[in-house]
C-alpha cells in the first residue's frame, strides 16, 4: 500500500511539473516552497532562488498577488481573481488570471498553491502564427517576383553585351557597361530578397559563441559612445542549427540596433532558457530566447506591423532587407523573431527550440 501510495505521489508531481499553468506552492507566511517549470519560465528565476523568500521579495512587481493571498488565506477557501495585471522584471507586464486554494492540515492552513494562467497569452500566439503567416507569404511572393524580374534582367544584360561587342566607339560601350552594371546590381538586389536558398546545414551550435562573434564584429564597428551590455544564461545548451545562418540573422538585428542608437547609446544583448513556450501554434519544453535592446529613438508606431516585410524601411538609404532576412533564416531553425519598441527602449527578441538534454542514464550508455 505504501508503494501505490508512493508512486501515485511521484505520479501526481510528474503531472503538476508538466503542466502549461504556473503553480507556486507557499507557506503560510508567504515564502516561496516550490514552482513548477511553467512558473519558473513564467517569472523568469528557478525554485532554488525562489525557495525561502517571501513572494514579494522573490517576484519584484508581482506584490499585487499578495493581497488575493491573504484573502485566500484569510477566508480559508479557495479565491479567483481575473484579469490581474502583473509587471515583471525587467521591464514586461502579463495579464493572468489566478486561483488561491488554501491547502488545510486539521483545520488549519499550512500551506497555498497559487496557480496563474497568462490570458494574454492566446494573444501572443495569434500574433506570432500571423507573423510566421506573413513571413510565408512573403517569401512566396518574393521567390515568384524574384523569376518574372530575373529572366528578363538576364536578356537585358546578355543583349548589352552583345551590343558591347558591335560598337566600335569606345565611348559607346560606356552606355552598354552601365546597363551591364545596373543589370548585375538588380540582379544581386533580388538574390538577397531571396534569403537563404536551401534548408540549414544543421550542427550543434553554442548560442553564446554566436553572440560573443556578433558582438566582436559590431564592436569594431562601434562609435566610442555606444556601450555593449551582455547579460547571459550559461545554462543554455546547444542548439541544432546554421551556425553562418544565425549569425547573419543576429547580425541583420545588433546593426539595426547599432544604426538606431547612433553615436551615443546602449545595447543589451540578454539571454535566457524558457520552458513550456508556444511558437506560433506549436509548444516546445525548451527554448533559447536572445534578445537585442537598445535605447535609440524607438521604430514609428505605424510601421512596427510591417518592419519584417522586405524593402521596409525607416532609415534613409537603408534596403528593408535586414529584418526580412533575418526572420527567414530564424523561421528555417522552426523559430521566431519579435518586436516591441517604445522611444527609449526597443527589443528584438529571436525565439529557438532547444532540445531536451539527455537524462543521466542515456548520456551513459
Amino acid at each position: 500500500m505504501a508503494v501505490r501510495v508512493w508512486s501515485s505521489k511521484i505520479q501526481a508531481q510528474r503531472i503538476v511539473e508538466n503542466l502549461s499553468t504556473a503553480v507556486l506552492l507557499l507557506g503560510e507566511d508567504l515564502c516561496v516552497r516550490h514552482l513548477n517549470p511553467a512558473a519558473e519560465a513564467l517569472f523568469e528565476i528557478s525554485t532554488r532562488q525562489a525557495q525561502g523568500l517571501v513572494l514579494g521579495a522573490a517576484l519584484p512587481g508581482a506584490g499585487v498577488l499578495v493581497s488575493i493571498l491573504h484573502q485566500a488565506a484569510a477566508g480559508a477557501r479557495a479565491y479567483t481573481e481575473r484579469g490581474v495585471e502583473v509587471r515583471l522584471p525587467p521591464d514586461r507586464s502579463i495579464t493572468v488570471d489566478c486561483t488561491v486554494t488554501p491547502l488545510s492540515d486539521s483545520g488549519k492552513t499550512r500551506s497555498l498553491l497559487l496557480e496563474i494562467v497568462q490570458v494574454d497569452l492566446p494573444l501572443r500566439i495569434a500574433r506570432e502564427e500571423s507573423l510566421i503567416a506573413q513571413n510565408q507569404a512573403t517569401r512566396t511572393l518574393t521567390r515568384g517576383l524574384a523569376h518574372e524580374i530575373k529572366n528578363p534582367l538576364g536578356g537585358l544584360r546578355g543583349a548589352a553585351q552583345l551590343l558591347e561587342r558591335e560598337l566600335p566607339d569606345p565611348a559607346l560601350q560606356e552606355y552598354t557597361r552601365i546597363i551591364i552594371g545596373e543589370a548585375d546590381r538588380l540582379q544581386a538586389l533580388v538574390d538577397r530578397m531571396l534569403g537563404p536558398n536551401g534548408p540549414p546545414r544543421t550542427g550543434p551550435v553554442n548560442i553564446h559563441e554566436v553572440v560573443e562573434h556578433v558582438r566582436g564584429l559590431i564592436e569594431a564597428e562601434s562609435p566610442a559612445g555606444v556601450r555593449i551590455v551582455r547579460d547571459y544564461d550559461p545554462s543554455i545548451p546547444p542548439l541544432a542549427g546554421d551556425r553562418d545562418q544565425l549569425v547573419q540573422a543576429l547580425l541583420n538585428i545588433v546593426r539595426n540596433a547599432l544604426q538606431a542608437v547612433g553615436e551615443r547609446g546602449t545595447i543589451l544583448l540578454r539571454t535566457r532558457a524558457d520552458r513550456q513556450l508556444t511558437i506560433g501554434a506549436r509548444r516546445h519544453k525548451l527554448v533559447a530566447r536572445i534578445e537585442v535592446v537598445d535605447d535609440g529613438p524607438g521604430i514609428p508606431a505605424g510601421m512596427q506591423e510591417s518592419i519584417f516585410y522586405p524593402l521596409i524601411t525607416a532609415r534613409e538609404g537603408g534596403t528593408g532587407l535586414g529584418l526580412s532576412i533575418a526572420q527567414s533564416l530564424v523561421s528555417h531553425h522552426g523559430g521566431l523573431i519579435e518586436c516591441t519598441s517604445r522611444p527609449g527602449h526597443t527589443e528584438f527578441t529571436l525565439l529557438l527550440p532547444l532540445p531536451l538534454p539527455l537524462p543521466p542514464e542515456s548520456r551513459d550508455e
